[in-house]
């Protein structure tokens, strides 16, 4: 059986993540020339469906699978605003949003949602060869949690920052790997 590798690659950063807002499905990057070298010929691009995945995912490669189920975890009626802001008007909320991955809040999709979610695609996933995979912090932390079996709070403190890389692969089960530098 030939592997599958998926390289797991955070979108470049937007302006909500520059001044600490909750983003929007078509929030752009902030970057005007491309961040990331070309793919590697025969290798295979698969974008989340945001505008800041989609940018993103074009300085990789022209030909790019846009997939749902990488989309971002989905804010509710918090998209666009600021942490301050939901700190200071949503206070109970907002603690209860940060302790409890079922927690709706802000009327959008949950922690465990995202990781039913991703962790179905990942199931799903068996296509072989070399994968980039453009993608949010929120669901890298998912697809981490769930290939380590850790709690999505344990994941919660990983910092993914833009552009970031992970490589996950796959003959029997997911692994992490850990590359050299």
């Amino acid at each position: 059986m030939k592997p599958v590798r998926l390289t797991l690659i955070c979108h470049a950063q937007t302006r909500s993540q520059q001044t600490g807002c909750f983003s929007h499905p078509e929030e752009p990057v902030l970057a005007q020339t491309p961040l990331l070298a070309s793919a590697p010929p025969g290798t295979h691009l698969i974008s989340a469906p945001e505008r800041r995945a989609r940018q993103t995912a074009a300085w990789l490669g022209a030909e790019v699978q846009l997939e749902p189920a990488l989309a971002d975890c989905h804010m509710g009626r918090w998209q666009g605003l600021s942490l301050k802001q939901v700190q200071r008007e949503e206070t109970d909320a907002l603690a209860w949003w940060g302790v409890d991955v079922q927690a709706t809040p802000h009327g959008g999709e949950s922690f465990a949602a995202l990781h039913r979610r991703v962790a179905a695609w990942l199931e799903s996933f068996a296509a072989p060869g070399d994968w980039l995979v453009v993608t949010h912090p929120l669901v890298i932390r998912a697809a981490l949690a769930e290939v380590l079996g850790a709690s999505l709070g344990t994941c919660q403190a990983i910092d993914v920052l833009p552009c970031a890389r992970i490589e996950l692969s796959r003959t029997e089960r997911w692994r992490l790997r850990l590359l050299p530098g």
